[in-house]
């Protein structure tokens, strides 16, 4: 998502799953400077079951909870799902161990599907995961989870496994003489601190379905979320397996998550029993009815294969075969197979240096100085430079729009026509968008709808505006396997725009 001069600038690190290509091909990017839109709102949390904040709050956890907002697009504020998350947080935290805890839900105004908590009891949902839950069930699941790490303070077990390997990792490194021992007390020690974090996650996952079904909500519903948040990645990811890495992650696979929150729930109810569980599905399409789904258009979006930023007044379009990811801190472009890619972000240029000036200013390393061109890109002013890595090559233009300098990087492992053709094409599709097209951005949302006679997956799917691959779509936002049907009198989520 990117801003415009003058904004909050930011810097959050990201883990690329199944896509090593960005994680190295475009490191180099790491040095510019990526800023956005932040919401004018005030924050917007759910009812807490006391005071929403503690009369003293930390300076740290004010730092981090600001940095939250700016991460993920700010605070969204909707005050008929804020009641519903609220009502159901005073069920889980009366049926937890510690009802006398505090938590504070803070929705944020971000479509992608993540969840998580702060040790003072401030919780986070993006408006992405419940669009994708189904009912009240499968979102006490995730909050009772996030409330499970405060509850078993995990954020300071885990602050001590760190420190303690990093202690570790001192002394084999000032003292180990024999390389090959080294790396592997290394080794030994970073899979112990990964072991641990996917030990609390499981283990948050067990108290977290306790306290589920002890609120009397369905306690397989956190099974069904698990299985639609695999799902739903797995529908997202174009390029390999996204669970290829998490041997080594922080969260363990999906498929060990399901299995275990299956037999966390056979504690408290057989799977035929799990009607006894409370689902609450229609109150819970109700809430989510008319919700923003997607990227908000005001930190700008992708359509197919097209970049648009309303509020900055600008589009691009990237080739045939690419995939497009509007993330916090850039746009990235994958070719289909992962021998191409793209990032665009915003970097902060004074106005009296050259473009060119830039480019070669030394944030880059190996730039073939004598490929330095500049040129007029729709009328803007833009310059460009070849690199070379040990494995990719890069070709990167900056291009000044307005006050600001926005930066395509493309990577490639091998130069070709092609390559070249894909870059300059992008470059030169940048342009300004028209009035009628600022005006027609808005954001796609949830319609929740009823099943009528004759609707079938297929035909309802057919009604999906603004997505990709809208019958798989259709059946993750329900939370229908591939053999599933409608009935009618069902109430099924749709998007439109």
């Amino acid at each position: 998502m990117i801003g415009s001069e003058g904004r909050r600038s930011i810097w959050r690190s990201r883990h690329w799953l199944a896509v090593p290509l960005l994680g190295s091909a475009l490191a180099l990017a790491g040095c510019g400077d990526f800023r956005r839109f932040e919401t004018a709102s005030a924050p917007a949390s759910a009812p807490a079951v006391k005071p929403a904040r503690p009369a003293v709050q930390s300076p740290t956890a004010e730092r981090e909870h600001e940095r939250i907002l700016a991460t993920y697009g700010g605070a969204y504020d909707d005050p008929r799902l804020e009641a519903l998350i609220g009502s159901t947080v005073n069920r889980l935290v009366a049926a937890s161990d510690r009802p006398d805890l505090t938590y504070k839900v803070t929705i944020l105004n971000s479509g992608a599907v993540n969840a998580f908590a702060l040790p003072t009891g401030q919780l986070y949902v993006t408006r992405g995961l419940v669009a994708l839950a189904s009912d009240t069930s499968e979102l006490s699941s995730v909050l009772s989870h996030e409330m499970a790490h405060v509850l078993a303070k995990h954020a300071a077990i885990r602050e001590d496994q760190a420190r303690q390997a990093a202690l570790v990792t001192r002394v084999v490194t000032d003292m180990g003489n024999d390389p090959d021992m080294t790396a592997l007390a290394l080794a030994k020690t970073k899979l112990s601190l990964a072991s641990f974090s996917r030990q609390q996650e499981l283990e948050a996952d067990g108290i977290g379905v306790g306290i589920s079904a002890r609120a009397q909500f369905d306690p397989y519903g956190a099974s069904r979320f698990l299985t639609a948040m695999e799902r739903n990645a797995a529908l997202k990811a174009s390029r390999g397996d996204p669970r290829s890495q998490d041997f080594l992650s922080s969260h363990p696979a999906t498929p060990e998550r399901v299995r275990n929150a299956q037999n966390n729930a056979r504690q408290y109810a057989s799977p035929e029993q799990n009607a006894k569980g409370e689902r609450d599905r229609e109150t819970y399409l109700n809430a989510i009815d008319n919700l923003v789904y997607g990227e908000d258009p005001s930190e700008g979006f992708v359509r197919g294969r097209r970049f648009l930023h309303p509020k900055l007044g600008f589009t691009f379009q990237v080739p045939e075969a690419f995939t497009l990811d509007n993330t916090a801190q850039a746009v990235i472009g994958v070719r289909e197979g992962g021998s191409q890619a793209m990032r665009f972000d915003v970097v902060r240029v004074p106005a009296e240096q050259s473009l060119a000036d830039y480019l070669n200013s030394g944030w880059m390393e190996n730039v073939d100085k004598s490929s330095t061109e500049e040129l007029s890109i729709s009328g803007f002013p833009t310059a460009s430079v070849m690199a070379r890595g040990d494995q990719w090559q890069f070709k990167v233009y900056a291009l000044r729009f307005g006050s600001d300098v926005y930066r395509f990087i493309f990577a490639t492992r091998q130069k070709s026509a092609e390559s070249e053709r894909n870059a300059r094409d992008t470059v030169s599709s940048f342009r300004r968008l028209t009035l009628d097209e600022i005006q027609a951005a808005r954001p796609l949302r949830i319609k929740v709808i009823t099943v009528q006679p004759g609707d079938t997956v297929e035909s309802l799917s057919h009604r999906m505006a603004g997505v990709d691959r809208p019958l798989e779509r259709f059946r993750v936002l329900n939370g229908l396997d591939a053999s599933a049907t409608v009935k009618p009198r069902d109430l099924v989520k749709i998007v439109v725009d």
